[in-house]
């Protein structure tokens, strides 16, 4: 009875989720420096691509929040019905990157300097490049900048002439949806043991356990007959492919304030079998967030020129580099 009372009272929280029109999602990866670098230990990287300390200690810090916004249930919105979307990655000493996008227009802010550096890949000081750096200059000071994403689908595209208009985005259409969701309940009846416990004030806890292995392999079985409506480049794995994941227990916590999910939180530290990983885990809140803006000063990029700055072979000879500004510039070999 515990088992179909908590699997039920889950399937109306997710349906509850479905209803809202805006919707927030916070993703933390709970873990520290130690665990990622003997998780990259145990990857047998080679020598000179380990994982930098400072990539180590930005990953555990960082987290990932996604809004977005629609005219109407979310569970019934298309992709012409989503008015506003936001992401952003921040970290305790600020935020790395935000994108938004709002009508036709995305809007896109980066640290590129912090970026940079974690990946020991730094960039060069906005300052130090010439005038015909153009956008690139906005995008490297870290301002926000502003396209317009037709603009950006016909550029993608070569500004070929003969288009009518951008290629449709890859999508699922509803339907496809509704098999995909179906899918999962029947995997997640099969696989899936539920225990529930009161927290008082509103609050309960549900936690699901399941073997990770024998879930992920049912979990594909499920879709495959689906993959004809994927969108294209969607590889689904195989079971060769999955027969070397872990076959440990895993378990999800689910909290549920007044029936409403709030959060979820994933130990992933078994996953890591031979690794010495202390701490490995995902949380994720939900909330209602606040509606995705466009945000104020924002300049505009013209397309063709961030397509150029971004394939600089393609726009100057190498006499013309060796003649600018950029040759002297101490670029990292990689």
């Amino acid at each position: 009875m515990e088992q179909l009372s908590a699997g039920k009272k889950l399937d109306r929280a997710f349906e509850e989720l479905g209803k809202k029109k805006r919707l927030s999602f916070e993703l933390d990866l709970d873990t520290d420096v130690a665990s990622l670098k003997a998780l990259d230990a145990k990857s047998d990287p080679e020598p000179g691509d380990e994982m930098p300390d400072e990539a180590a200690e930005l990953m555990s810090g960082a987290k990932i929040t996604l809004t977005v916004q629609s005219k109407k249930p979310i569970s019934e919105s298309g992709e012409k019905d989503f008015v506003g979307m936001a992401m952003k990655i921040s970290s305790p000493d600020g935020n790395l990157a935000e994108y938004r996008v709002i009508g036709d227009y995305a809007y896109l802010r980066a640290d590129m300097d912090t970026i940079g550096k974690a990946t020991g890949s730094p960039v060069p000081d906005a300052a130090d490049l010439p005038p015909e750096a153009g956008a690139i200059k906005d995008i490297l000071g870290g301002k926000w900048v502003k396209f317009d994403t037709k603009e950006m689908d016909r550029a993608a595209a070569g500004g070929q002439s003969d288009r009518k208009g951008p290629a449709p985005r890859p999508s699922l259409d509803t339907r496809t949806q509704k098999k995909l969701v179906t899918a999962l309940r029947k995997v997640v009846a099969r696989e899936v043991r539920f225990k529930t416990a009161g927290g008082g004030d509103g609050t309960e806890h549900i936690t699901a356990t399941a073997p990770f292995r024998t879930l992920i392999t049912e979990l594909f079985g499920e879709i495959r007959p689906l993959a004809k409506d994927l969108p294209p480049g969607m590889d689904l794995p195989t079971d060769k492919d999955l027969k070397d994941a872990p076959d440990t227990k895993v378990t999800a916590d689910f909290t549920l304030k007044n029936g409403e999910l709030t959060e979820v939180d994933v130990d992933l530290a078994k996953l890591a079998e031979s690794a010495k990983v202390k701490k490995l885990g995902l949380t994720l809140r939900m909330g209602d967030g606040t509606r995705p803006t466009a945000p104020a000063g924002a300049e505009e990029l013209d397309m063709d020129e961030l397509m150029k700055g971004f394939l600089p072979g393609a726009a100057m000879s190498d006499a013309d580099f060796a003649a600018s500004d950029l040759a002297d510039q101490d670029f990292p070999q990689s």
